[in-house]
């Protein structure tokens, strides 16, 4: 005969099929995997592709809507109007483009400061560069030694190109030759200039003061002759017997021919050389020295740079020509290949009948 259940083994009894019956079914998650161990101290972890790749999708991972941003709700023409207005001034903030006063106070402070401070620095730049330079003489000069030389009429390019029969073809030459020529006229000449009798000799005003102004030579338009423009204003061309001029670059302080002339010569480059003809020079085929040195545009205010006027008296017609005027001298280079302009100047001539 079994013995009787006590009374509390009886409520435990009668309450465990009931606890049975709670009990739910928890879903177990997959713990990392575990580390192993290797021999020499080093930790690897296992890989876990293949176990995500049998892990099913859920429902809530292909529901892509969720990600997608919403729109925003289109708002009125009223609407965007108050909020202008609430920007520009905010009665109940007191702000005013979205700051208060104290704020744009300080911004406005700020930059004020930042660009008085910068506007006095640039200032104090400029006046220790004026105060550390000259005005008259460069510190440093950066100018080509030795000079080069330029031609007149210079239009669009170093061609002349003409016949003699047709005045349009010639007229914008001559009327170059009359616009360089016009500081040259007697009359000016003769009010700002002197007239220097030393021939050969430099024109040293070395001994004055250096913001003292520099006398200057005369030189007279009279002095080219017949490639003046006084007794022909056409300057030959209208005769098939044209005029160029010919000057030399301004360089400060710069001493030509070490004590002698500087010569122009001039030669055919490029074609028959007999079809140059006859050559005339005014006034002479040389740069006085007594032109020279140029003291600036500051001391020497009415500096006339000398020039030389060549005259093609008998050049053959309908023949292309390349011509080049040199400098010769001491101290000049004329034949550099990195630059035409130094110390020649070259240019083609074709005249016509």
């Amino acid at each position: 005969m079994e013995p009787s259940p006590t009374e509390g083994e009886a409520e435990a009894q009668t309450q465990q099929p009931q606890e049975d019956q709670d009990v739910k079914p928890v879903k177990l998650s997959r713990s990392p995997p575990p580390k192993v161990l290797l021999k020499h101290g080093q930790e690897l972890e296992e890989e876990q592709e293949e176990l995500a790749e049998h892990q099913p999708l859920e429902q809530e991972d292909l529901n892509f809507e969720r990600f997608k941003r919403r729109p925003l709700p289109q708002r009125t023409l009223h609407q965007k109007i108050i909020d202008v207005k609430t920007y520009l001034w905010n009665a109940e903030t007191k702000e005013f483009m979205g700051r208060s006063g104290k704020s744009w106070s300080l911004i406005l402070l700020f930059y004020t400061a930042l660009y008085t401070f910068l506007a006095a620095m640039f200032g104090g730049c400029i006046f220790c560069l004026m105060w550390s330079i000259s005005p008259y003489y460069p510190t440093y000069n950066d100018r080509v030694m030795p000079p080069g030389m330029t031609m007149a009429p210079h239009l669009e390019g170093h061609d002349i190109h003409f016949n003699a029969s047709e005045r349009r073809s010639w007229k914008k030459y001559a009327r170059s030759m009359e616009e360089y020529l016009r500081p040259y006229n007697d009359g000016a000449q003769e009010r700002k200039n002197i007239r220097c009798a030393q021939d050969g000799k430099y024109f040293m005003q070395d001994d004055l003061q250096e913001n003292e102004e520099r006398k200057a030579c005369q030189f007279k338009r009279s002095w080219l002759g017949e490639c003046s423009g006084m007794q022909d204003p056409h300057y030959g061309y209208s005769q098939g017997r044209p005029c160029i001029l010919l000057r030399m670059n301004r360089i400060l302080g710069y001493l030509p021919g070490e004590g002698k002339p500087i010569n122009v010569t001039c030669e055919v480059k490029k074609g028959p050389p007999e079809a140059l003809g006859q050559l005339q020079f005014f006034p002479k085929s040389i740069f006085d020295l007594k032109y020279y040195p140029y003291y600036g545009k500051r001391r020497h205010v009415n500096y006339s740079s000398p020039v030389v006027a060549v005259r093609f008296g008998s050049v053959q017609y309908d023949t292309p020509l390349q011509i080049q005027c040199k400098l010769n001298g001491k101290g000049i280079i004329n034949d550099s290949p990195t630059d035409r302009y130094l110390g020649s100047v070259t240019f083609s001539l074709v005249v016509g009948a």
